[in-house]
């Protein structure tokens, strides 16, 4: 009897302790003062379905706000709802329970037009990032910025912790022969920013033209610092993507992503993508072998066989290696990705029908070095 007593009562101090520990994403902040900075305005949210707080969308606690108009809906890749899959186009339309337009931002047009910012004084932007570069979310927002701009609409981001961490960058710094939709802004392919960080360094920087007289507010989170990893903030872990179903493959991506360069697969569809790379004519047993004995830290490496569901071996067999991560904090992404792509490609019994676009890995890394 005497330790469960000692246990109940000690339950509350450690529920208070986590609710001291639990991250405030800029959305709750902005919710928890009853929309006061969108008051007597009417607003375009540029989001998708990370943008909740608690059990509720944005675009729900956005409507059914006194003294705030909801006029339109932008959507990013992967949609409103982030049920497409990577590259794959998005269509306009009406969103059914507010009657607000959606407007695309990935299809063939992937900038807010003019018409339709017709009406609206604020963009607010609330969407989760993972902390990668080449992750399209940051670009839109960055785009989104410029049309405010240029239309004299104000533009807000509620701000989210980076899932992977603020401590530590990695990767090449982005040389601007190689700027695309996959990589806008000179920073590292692991930033270590928040997108609130990213717009205001995009501004301040003048990495994008047209921003001076952009009105920027960032409504930041609370609770979070940068040495913070996403199991630490006590939030639920919303798919940022469809192939982004953990925190884990959030960490691996900044990383594993270099494979969408090769004729290999880096698992999608699968259980475990990025998780899981492999080739037709790969040995799992020697690669992992091989990687494990480079001692990389924070990982270990199991020998794998699999099916992709996309790609260029969609239905075929692949034989690679999975990432176990081991340490997170220790674990270091581009370095790691790197080291793995070194291996294929030295096994590989053609190195230059391995990696099949040079083109786009310069786009990924920032760089042809």
């Amino acid at each position: 009897d005497g330790p469960q007593a000692s246990s109940s009562a000690q339950a509350p101090d450690s529920m208070q302790a986590a609710q001291q520990d639990t991250v405030r994403t800029g959305a709750a902040v902005l919710a928890a003062d009853d929309m006061a900075r969108l008051q007597n305005k009417t607003i375009g949210l540029v989001v998708n379905h990370t943008a909740m707080v608690d059990s509720t969308h944005l675009i729900d606690l956005v409507d059914r706000a006194p003294n705030v108009e909801l006029g339109a809906l932008f959507g990013p890749e992967h949609g409103l709802r982030g049920e497409a899959e990577a590259g794959e186009e998005v269509k306009d339309g009406r969103d059914a329970k507010t009657g607000a337009p959606i407007y695309s931002l990935y299809g063939d047009t992937r900038v807010p037009q003019s018409k339709m910012l017709d009406g609206l004084d604020a963009l607010v932007f609330d969407i989760q990032d993972v902390g990668a570069r080449f992750y399209t979310y940051i670009s839109t927002m960055g785009l989104a910025m410029q049309a405010a701009a240029q239309n004299d609409v104000d533009f807000m981001v509620l701000d989210r912790p980076n899932p992977i961490g603020g401590e530590h960058v990695s990767g090449f710094v982005l040389d601007t022969t190689y700027q695309s939709f996959v990589g806008k802004y000179p920073i590292p392919v692991q930033h270590g920013m928040t997108a609130g960080e990213l717009a205001r360094m995009i501004k301040g920087e003048a990495w994008l033209s047209g921003l001076d007289a952009l009105d920027l507010e960032v409504v930041s989170a609370e609770n979070w610092s940068r040495g913070k990893l996403r199991p630490e903030m006590h939030l639920p872990w919303i798919a940022p993507s469809p192939n982004i179903p953990d925190f884990e493959t959030a960490l691996v991506y900044p990383g594993a992503a270099f494979f969408e360069a090769t004729a290999a697969s880096e698992g999608r569809g699968t259980d475990a993508p990025f998780k899981l790379v492999g080739a037709s004519w790969a040995d799992p047993q020697v690669l992992a072998g091989t990687l494990d004995a480079r001692d990389l830290p924070g990982v270990r490496f199991e020998p794998a066989t699999f099916t992709p569901e996309s790609e260029d071996l969609a239905g075929k067999q692949a034989k690679g290696v999975r990432h176990v991560i081991t340490d997170a904090e220790a674990y270091r992404p581009v370095a790691t990705g790197v080291h793995v792509l070194h291996a294929f490609y030295q096994r590989a019994p053609e190195p230059d029908s391995f990696l099949t676009r040079p083109d786009w890995l310069a786009k990924l890394s920032g760089t042809d070095r």
